[in-house]
């Protein structure tokens, strides 16, 4: 069994594939490089939420590469320790520090023109920041937070970065969840929303229809904008913070199996760091591969084009009073 036949395997049965034995199969049969062999000296490089779990392993693995760091993060005692502990390990390493929560469209636009103003050109934005939550809350402009950090904030600064990230024909690298699969694009042309409402709330189904149209609308980016890189990825399952705090069952269950936080996040780092990306932009990856975005026709028949423009226009109507 050729090694692409042996991946592909292991991603229809899930469980092998989403897994840390996924990933330790992987990397030995791609006979994988470290990322932080890599050379991104003199390579803007924009992570949001490094302070723990995936993000922080990617700017772990980043730091070593000579990368110029901009960490985005909602609490600044935080960001400021990972900046310290990175410049710590790799004195060459000088991480810049933007406070922001990216769901609170305001704080997106502030930071956003921080990098713009700072940073002639942006050659990676890494959207990781995010949470499963179990409770429904509300961001400072009322959209469903899960909604407002892991879709629109993202979209937003993507929006207000765009020219920079056109400067250096950079790339926009987007964690999604391997969640995703189980949901469909919610039709909100015909009246559906994105946003649960709290009579029925559930904080997995929700994150799952974020991480659904984060997906989208990272192939629609890539056709609006042939200038810049667009990718999204999965990072199988991974021993974080957040499934420590969102689904301890789930963690408990899969504990034996799961991946290590720089396990997961070494998709998002080799995205950000390689040169020449291997498939057209627009794609979805995991463990370095590109991925279906489907995998049950129920998805696959309500991915149609009226619910794609339909996303895209509530997207920009939403951000439009913030960008500047």
């Amino acid at each position: 069994m050729n090694k692409k036949l042996l991946s592909d395997v292991l991603d229809a049965t899930v469980v092998p594939g989403f897994s840390r034995v996924g990933y330790l199969l992987r990397a030995q049969l791609g006979k994988w490089s470290p990322v932080s062999e890599m050379n991104l000296a003199g390579r803007v490089v924009v992570i949001t939420g490094p302070t723990s779990g995936l993000g922080a392993a990617t700017a772990r693995m980043l730091a070593a590469t000579g990368a110029q760091l901009v960490l985005v993060a909602r609490n600044k005692e935080k960001c400021d320790a990972i900046a310290h502990e990175l410049h710590s390990s790799f004195p060459q390493c000088n991480p810049v520090v933007v406070i922001a929560e990216m769901g609170d469209l305001s704080a997106v636009a502030s930071a956003s023109r921080q990098i713009r103003e700072q940073f002639p050109r942006v050659d990676v934005l890494v959207h990781n920041a995010g949470a499963l939550l179990q409770e429904r809350s509300v961001s400072p402009q009322g959209i469903e937070q899960t909604i407002a950090s892991h879709v629109v904030g993202p979209h937003l600064m993507t929006t207000m970065l765009r020219d920079v990230l056109r400067a250096a024909n950079g790339r926009v690298v987007t964690v999604s969840s391997g969640g995703m699969y189980s949901t469909a694009l919610p039709q909100l042309q015909v009246g559906e929303s994105l946003e649960m409402p709290a009579s029925n709330y559930n904080g997995t189904r929700q994150y799952a229809y974020a991480k659904r149209a984060q997906v989208t609308l990272n192939e629609m980016w890539a056709h609006k904008e042939p200038n810049i890189e667009f990718v999204a990825m999965h990072p199988g399952w991974a021993d974080t913070p957040g499934v420590q705090d969102s689904i301890p069952l789930f963690r408990t269950l899969t504990k034996p199996i799961l991946r290590t936080s720089a396990q997961g996040a070494d998709t998002i780092a080799w995205l950000a760091a390689v040169r020449s990306l291997p498939e057209k932009s627009g794609t979805f990856w995991s463990d370095r591969e590109v991925r279906s975005v489907h995998k049950t026709p129920m998805t696959r028949r309500a991915d149609i084009e009226a619910a794609r423009d339909a996303l895209w226009a509530w997207c920009n109507e939403v951000i439009q009073p913030f960008v500047v």
